[in-house]
């Protein structure tokens, strides 16, 4: 399956999240703060960057605009409640990111890293 790159700074959605892709096939590296993300970058090479856009230090789109300037590659999906807003702000940048918006149901979030995966 694929190696993904998570950050997310709530600890039970990001134990929840890992846990769920885990059991769904995946190595999952998961990290509480978008710049312990971009560290991960150098270490490792990721299929999918998952993460919440509204973190403090560097939120979700700064760290999506960064590692796939390290990783041209990375696909990147966003899972956020104020999607909608962020993306609005930054639409010239990751035009191929995906947004899953909270709340959404694990099996939706399966389904939708398996379509992005399918199509990198």
């Amino acid at each position: 399956m694929a190696n993904i790159l998570l950050a997310e700074d709530d600890i039970s959605m990001l134990q929840f999240l890992k846990l769920a892709l885990e059991r769904a096939g995946h190595d999952v590296t998961a990290n509480n703060n978008g710049l312990k993300a971009l560290t991960a970058l150098d270490n490792d090479k990721f299929d999918l960057l998952l993460t919440d856009i509204v973190m403090p230090g560097m939120d979700g789109i700064e760290l999506a605009q960064k590692a796939t300037k390290k990783c041209p590659h990375i696909q990147v999906m966003f899972i956020t409640g104020f999607a909608a807003v962020a993306m609005e702000q930054n639409s010239n940048t990751l035009k191929n990111a995906k947004i899953l918006s909270k709340p959404f149901h694990l099996n939706e979030l399966i389904s939708q890293v398996e379509l992005i995966l399918k199509a990198a």
